[in-house]
């Protein structure tokens, strides 16, 4: 699935070495001055899955391989979009080009300063909620005006479609009183008809404080957390926290150095896992698994998918010559030794078509010629 999230916020917060650090590679430009990154910058990450490992561990055993099957984790394609500045939406900084980044992804990860370093210039006010504030400003006032010209210019479209025009109301409404698109309330069709207005603040948000790395490691991920979710006046479920001078540093560690560089930080977990976790459930995405000798792969799929639709991302025919689902449990594929184990055990069940499907079902999908 082509979802991209793109990485905003103002310059010099963190957004290219928060972007290197997913690539674990410098393919970002991160230098110490406003708007090093120009052009946005794309990179496809994984999204960590330790379950791909213990299925082919499953399946190695069960197939009597020499060597676990190959890996395929799901991806999240991230874009480091570079920094906004009050007045962008009139053009200030390279305003204009950088919002046309924005509305071409379907997320964001707002990126916000939380740490202190004289020697990386500043161009915020010092205040989480003041910087978080700078940027989502410029995203409103352009979504206003977008909805301003579109009232002006579509006048006929509004009287020949009421849903439209109705939709388009009660954003301009919202818009009006300062608040964002995502929290209009609109029927399907409405929500439908008001797609091709591309607006800015009807995207998902996910904030992503770059904290003080020593702050981080003596405090604790959790309690930073409940911290700047109360600052900035979000839920929890909506920020990560993370340091990407850290991320960085640890990205380029073996894997066995990289689990003592997390305890000698008192963290459970990568940040950066995290982050991309966080970011691929922000698009309301989820996975379900196939394994066999061939790979282990995690497919993705939006939540609340039909099991023929989720066959037609292995395949366009297998949705089109769809039959059936074998389902597992991924507990029991893991108890009973994988396909033949669990079919013996009578813990593989087939589904049909309309079957809802869930995070983590191991499938295989029966289809015609």
């Amino acid at each position: 699935m082509g979802l991209e999230i793109g990485i905003v916020g103002l310059p010099n917060v963190g957004k290219s070495t928060l972007f290197n650090a997913l690539l674990r590679r410098q393919v970002a430009f991160a230098a110490n001055y406003p708007f090093a990154t120009i052009e946005p910058n794309v990179g496809v990450v994984s999204v960590p899955d330790e379950r791909l490992k213990v299925l082919a561990e499953v399946v190695m055993r069960e197939e009597g391989l020499g060597k676990m099957p190959p890996l395929v984790p799901a991806t999240v394609k991230f874009v480091d979009i570079a920094g906004l500045v009050a007045g962008a939406s009139k053009g200030e900084g390279l305003g204009n080009k950088f919002l046309s980044h924005i509305r071409e992804v379907d997320a964001v990860a707002h990126v916000i300063r939380g740490f202190d370093d004289p020697l990386v210039v500043s161009t915020g006010s010092g205040s989480l909620k003041k910087d978080r504030d700078i940027v989502e400003t410029e995203l409103l006032i352009a979504d206003l005006e977008s909805v301003e010209r579109a009232i002006e210019h579509r006048t006929r479209e509004f009287i020949a479609n009421k849903k439209l025009k109705s939709g388009v109301d009660k954003i301009y409404e919202v818009l009006k009183k300062g608040s964002r698109a995502r929290g209009v309330l609109l029927d399907d069709e409405e929500n439908r008809l008001v797609q091709d207005l591309h607006l800015l603040t009807s995207k998902p948000f996910l904030y992503v404080v770059n904290a003080d790395e020593r702050k981080l490691s003596l405090e604790g991920e959790e309690k930073l957390k409940m911290e700047y979710a109360q600052v900035l006046g979000v839920l929890q479920s909506e920020l990560v926290v993370i340091s990407a001078k850290v991320e960085a540093e640890m990205s380029e560690l073996a894997a066995a150095e990289q689990i003592e560089f997390l305890k000698e930080m008192n963290l459970n977990k990568s940040g950066l896992d995290r982050f991309i976790g966080m970011s691929f459930e922000m698009l309301g995405l989820m996975t379900f698994l196939t394994a066999g000798a061939k790979e282990v792969r995690a497919w993705t799929i939006k939540r609340g998918i039909a099991a023929d639709k989720a066959a037609g991302v292995i395949h366009g025919d297998f949705e089109k010559h769809f039959i059936k689902a074998e389902v597992v449990m991924l507990s029991d594929f893991v108890n009973y030794g994988g396909w033949r184990g669990a079919r013996g055990a009578g813990r593989a069940r087939f589904e049909g078509r309309d079957y809802v499907m869930k995070d983590g079902d191991v499938v295989e999908f029966k289809v015609g010629v």
